[in-house]
């Protein structure tokens, strides 16, 4: 008889007439632990959590959930086929080398990325293979082999395993995206961002897109609302062709112009005080970009979502605090902020920002 394997795990303890509300929460905040089983006792629902909610995503609970608790039990251990590619890599990597594997990756299309730590270096194959391995649905694994950097806003990888095609089809939300990964700019970490925004736009918006990339935000927006006019600007040629494809194969024509160059340039030939709206993800460089951001807001006013890379004891008023100056420097007024959230940690202390402001 197989003795099913227990796992200590955060748990989110629901009323069961909330468990669908509350795992499709989880689910698109990337807190639901799918390697653990949801528990059903009397009246409640433990859905087990891959780490302990942030306060600010606990505030994205309580403001859905009226009824809840957060605290630590035992979680039965899903049963998976295949095994996990740490599993796989068990069986070839050196004992004291299995702690240094790496646990997460992105997933793109077709594509795994993986960041190598040095001490594997000599065995990236094996952890490229490993990953081949357990997701049958991968086709090329990458090592990360730079930071992101440039104006494009990418990275030099080193193919580890598979067929090394890096150009795949990503779904996201209903949403199917084109991309290249060596070429573009884009990162399924930010899923949650991508529908968080798109559900707070209103219909007969005009929205400025500044940094749109393949079109995350723009293209969802567009599927998400019937009457709303998005301007999509990139600097980076490729990602302007790719967004131009997925704005076709979308559907949203009619809604989602694509502008190849830079944001202050087109924004400042054509697009002052159009915006109801204003999205800027870019958080190395947004900061320069307030002012002309506040000229395309209309005169009555609008909202931006402002992107920064912030640390120390509280990064969140920091972000605030930068923008509020910025926005008051450009000759108009942050009336309130809407809302603020770390979105992930970056590096150790630093976190990526977000800041959702009313401006007028």
């Amino acid at each position: 008889m197989c003795v099913p394997s227990i796992e200590e795990a955060y748990s989110l303890r629901v009323p069961k007439r909330d468990g669908e509300k509350a795992i499709k929460l989880v689910s698109k905040m990337g807190l639901f632990n799918k390697e653990l089983k949801i528990e059903s006792k009397g009246e409640y629902l433990h859905i087990p959590l891959i780490w302990k909610p942030l306060p600010d995503e606990i505030e994205e609970i309580r403001r859905i959930l009226k009824y809840f608790r957060i605290y630590v039990r035992n979680f039965q251990r899903r049963r998976k086929a295949p095994r996990r590619a740490f599993e796989v890599a068990a069986e070839k990597l050196p004992p004291h080398l299995l702690a240094s594997f790496p646990r997460s990756m992105d997933i793109i299309g077709e594509v795994a990325v993986v960041e190598i730590p040095s001490e594997l270096e000599k065995y990236k194959r094996v952890v490229g293979e490993s990953i081949l391995e357990s997701h049958k649905r991968v086709h090329t694994v990458l090592a990360k082999a730079s930071a992101v950097s440039g104006v494009k806003r990418l990275r030099e990888y080193e193919i580890i395993a598979g067929l090394g095609e890096t150009e795949t089809v990503h779904r996201e939300h209903g949403c199917v995206y084109h991309l290249d990964v060596r070429k573009v700019y884009f990162s399924p970490r930010l899923s949650y961002e991508h529908k968080r925004i798109a559900s707070q736009v209103r219909e007969g918006e005009t929205v400025i897109d500044m940094f749109a990339g393949i079109g995350s935000f723009s293209i969802l927006i567009a599927k998400m609302h019937n009457r709303v006019k998005i301007y999509a600007i990139d600097i980076n040629p490729d990602a302007v062709k790719y967004l131009k494809r997925n704005i076709v194969a979308n559907g949203v024509l009619d809604k989602v112009t694509p502008l190849l160059g830079d944001a202050g340039e087109i924004i400042r030939r054509s697009l002052r005080e159009t915006a109801d709206r204003i999205i800027m993800n870019l958080p190395e460089k947004a900061l320069e970009y307030v002012k002309v951001a506040c000229e395309a807001i209309r005169p009555e006013g609008g909202i931006i979502h402002f992107y920064s890379f912030n640390g120390g004891q509280d990064p969140i008023d920091e972000a605030e605090e930068m923008l509020r100056r910025a926005i008051a420097e450009a000759g108009r007024r942050l009336s309130h902020v809407l809302s603020a959230r770390r979105v992930r940690e970056v590096a150790p202390g630093r976190w990526q920002v977000v800041v959702d402001a009313s401006v007028d």
